[in-house]
C-alpha cells in the first residue's frame, strides 16, 4: 500500500506537471505516453498468442498522433489529410511480411492504434477547444481532476457499500453502489472547478463529470475485458503498484471521446 501510495503521488505530479508547462510539453508528453500505450498493448497482444506489427503500428500510430496535433499548431499546412497515408501503410507494409495470418495481423495493429491513440488525441485536442484554437490547459486537467475524483468516490464507497455487482463477468469487484459513489464524487469536483475555470457553467461541469463518471467506468470494463480475453492480470508493470499505463488509463478510453464531443457540441 505504501508503495502504491508513493508511486500514486508521483504520478499525480508528473500528469498535472504535463498540463502546466505548456503546448509543446504537453503535446510531446501525450505523444510519448500514447507510444508506451501502445507498446503495452502490443506486447499483451502477442501474450495472448495473437500477431500484431508493433513497430509498424507504433510508427504509425505516432504519425497519427503528430498530424492531428500539428494541426493545431499548423492549421494552415492541413497536415491532417495525410492521415490517409499512415493508414494505407500498414495495409502496404504486411504485403512485404511472410506472415501466415496477415488480416489478423492489419488488424490487431489497427486496434492498439484505436486503444492506445485514439483516447490521448481526443485528451489533446481538449486543450486547443475554443476561439483561435489557442492552448488552454483548463480543460484536460479539469477532466484528470474529476477522473480522478470519480475513481476515488467509487472506491471508497464500493469497498464499503458496495452490494450490487455491475458487470461481474469482467470486473467483480465494480458495483452499482460504487459508481454511484463516484458520481457524486466527481460532481462535487466538477462544482468546485467551475468557480476556477469559468469557461464553462457549472451544470456544463457536472453534466462533464456525469459522463466521465459513467463512461470511465465503461472504458474500465472493456480494458478489463481485454485482459480477460488474454488471460492476463495487469497490462504491465511499469507503475508499482498500479500496474501497467493502460490499467491507470483505461478511463479515458471512452471517456475523452464523448467528452470531446459534448465539449464540441455546446461550443458550435
Amino acid at each position: 500500500m505504501k508503495l502504491r501510495a508513493i508511486t500514486g503521488f508521483f504520478f499525480i505530479i508528473v500528469m498535472i506537471a504535463s498540463n502546466l508547462l505548456g503546448p509543446y510539453v504537453f503535446s510531446g508528453f501525450y505523444l510519448v505516453l500514447s507510444g508506451f500505450c501502445m507498446f503495452e498493448f502490443y506486447k499483451l497482444v502477442r501474450e495472448g498468442g495473437m500477431t500484431a506489427s508493433r513497430e509498424t503500428g507504433i510508427i504509425n500510430g505516432a504519425l497519427f498522433f503528430l498530424l492531428v496535433a500539428a494541426n493545431f499548431y499548423f492549421p494552415a499546412w492541413r497536415l491532417i489529410f495525410l492521415l490517409p497515408v499512415t493508414f494505407s501503410a500498414i495495409f502496404i507494409q504486411e504485403l512485404y511480411k511472410k506472415t501466415t495470418a496477415p488480416f489478423t495481423n492489419i488488424a490487431f495493429t489497427f486496434l492498439g492504434i484505436i486503444f492506445a491513440v485514439v483516447p490521448f488525441m481526443f485528451f489533446h485536442a481538449m486543450a486547443f477547444m475554443g476561439a483561435g484554437a489557442v492552448f488552454n490547459f483548463h480543460i484536460p486537467l479539469a477532466f484528470l481532476i474529476i477522473l480522478w475524483s470519480n475513481d476515488t468516490g467509487a472506491y471508497l464507497v464500493g469497498s464499503k457499500m458496495g452490494k450490487t455487482k455491475l458487470f461481474e463477468r469482467h470486473s467483480p469487484k465494480k458495483t452499482y453502489e460504487g459508481l454511484i459513489g463516484g458520481i457524486i464524487i466527481s460532481a462535487i469536483a466538477a462544482l468546485i472547478l467551475a468557480h476556477f475555470y469559468t469557461e464553462l457553467t457549472w451544470k456544463q461541469w457536472v453534466t462533464i463529470a456525469i459522463l466521465i463518471s459513467c463512461f470511465g467506468t465503461l472504458g474500465d470494463l472493456v480494458e478489463s475485458m481485454f485482459k480477460r480475453s488474454i488471460n492476463v492480470k495487469d497490462s504491465g508493470g511499469i507503475l508499482p503498484g498500479h500496474g501497467g499505463l493502460l490499467d491507470r488509463f483505461d478511463g479515458l478510453l471512452m471517456a475523452a471521446p464523448i467528452v470531446y464531443a459534448y465539449l464540441y457540441f455546446i461550443s458550435n
